[in-house]
């Protein structure tokens, strides 16, 4: 006798691994139902009765079924809207790449979801996990570290596209064809410690937040090492800092009180550069006549203090409208898949603003 269709589904449910390739056809056997009325569980639940709805619901947990998933098979329509998860917006960096992104989105007729993830990548598992769910059709990303990152893997898995900002994709990378969008990070911080040394200084550090955390403190940690090999002065381990927007005047005495003084400081970001320039200042030492500070970022506000903010600066708002326009190909085209050769990880040019808070050792 031939086996039933009812006999041979609850045996695929019962092997199936929760989330791997489960369907809402899967959905409604568990939960006894109809394909048509699981969907309006989803869809339409106002159509469907309170125990039938939460029936399916509790099945749907069980199996690690996500109704919105991007994954090309089940997206029916688009909905025009991207997500945005960046990692803060107290960093005025992430909001000048917020300014080009939604200039770009906007231009192209798409609404935007911003999330912020707070340098913490179990957070960017949970943010990101809400833009699916609101069936965003794709996502700019900056996460705390591309060659390590669990939310990559899944989005990867389930061919969710997207583009990363400021992350830059490197050879661990582009095994996935990551996109992404930067300038390079440890070629251009080599050449901002380079503009210190030949201002004369010897005696650099680091000064970093989230070094761990962060790939692009990393690589631009690297870029001074390679302008401290070159011209045969020893590295310093790098200096971490707690906070960007807090004083940090303790750690700062603590490092101006050694022996090997530093003569300048190289900041991975403008917004810890600021920082450092006030507690110097509240020290009593003076920029640049006793100890120098660069940044790197280039935002705006660098400009403002006195002296101006010396900094390697990188095209923010470009990032952001470049990331858009590279997502946006990959929904017109449906490939989300580049190597690097094909254009998949763009980096921008950068520049250097010297002068200002940079001078002369003492």
């Amino acid at each position: 006798m031939p086996t039933s269709r009812r006999s041979v589904l609850p045996s695929r449910i019962a092997s199936a691994e929760p989330g791997h390739g489960v369907t809402l056809a899967d959905v409604a056997l568990a939960a006894k139902v109809s394909l048509a009325t699981a969907s309006r569980a989803f869809s339409h639940p106002q159509l469907v009765r309170e125990a039938t709805a939460q029936r399916v619901h509790e099945a749907a947990k069980r199996l690690s079924f996500r109704p919105n998933l991007l994954g090309a098979k089940l997206r029916a329509q688009q909905t025009r809207i991207l997500g945005v998860m960046l990692p803060t917006l107290e960093n005025a960096v992430f909001a000048e790449c917020w300014r080009g992104i939604e200039a770009s989105a906007m231009a192209s007729g798409y609404s935007l979801m911003l999330v912020t993830s707070g340098y913490d990548p179990a957070r960017e598992s949970e943010r990101v996990e809400y833009l699916l769910r609101h069936r965003v059709d794709g996502m700019v990303l900056t996460v705390a570290d591309a060659a390590a990152s669990i939310v990559l893997d899944q989005l990867d898995r389930e061919s969710v596209p997207y583009v990363l900002a400021y992350n830059q994709v490197t050879a661990q990378g582009t095994q996935h064809g990551r996109h992404s969008v930067s300038v390079d990070n440890r070629a251009s911080a080599c050449e901002g410690v380079k503009a210190l040394i030949a201002a004369g200084h010897r005696r650099i550090v680091v000064v970093s937040g989230a070094f761990m955390a962060s790939d692009r403190a990393r690589q631009r940690f690297a870029g001074y090492e390679d302008a401290m090999r070159a011209h045969g002065l020893a590295a310093l381990p790098p200096v971490c800092l707690p906070s960007h927007t807090a004083s940090n005047t303790a750690q700062i005495r603590e490092l101006m009180a050694r022996a090997d003084t530093p003569t300048a400081f190289f900041c991975t970001n403008d917004l810890l550069a600021i920082g450092v320039i006030s507690d110097l200042k509240r020290l009593g030492l003076r920029v640049p006549r006793d100890v120098s500070v660069l940044g790197y970022d280039g935002i705006a506000l660098g400009a403002l203090v006195e002296p101006p903010l010396a900094t390697v600066v990188q095209p923010n708002s470009e990032i952001g409208a470049h990331a858009v326009r590279q997502l946006l190909q990959q929904l017109k085209s449906g490939d989300n898949t580049h190597d690097d050769a094909a254009g998949g990880a763009l980096l921008l040019p950068h520049t250097l603003r010297v002068g200002g808070t940079v001078g002369a050792p003492p």
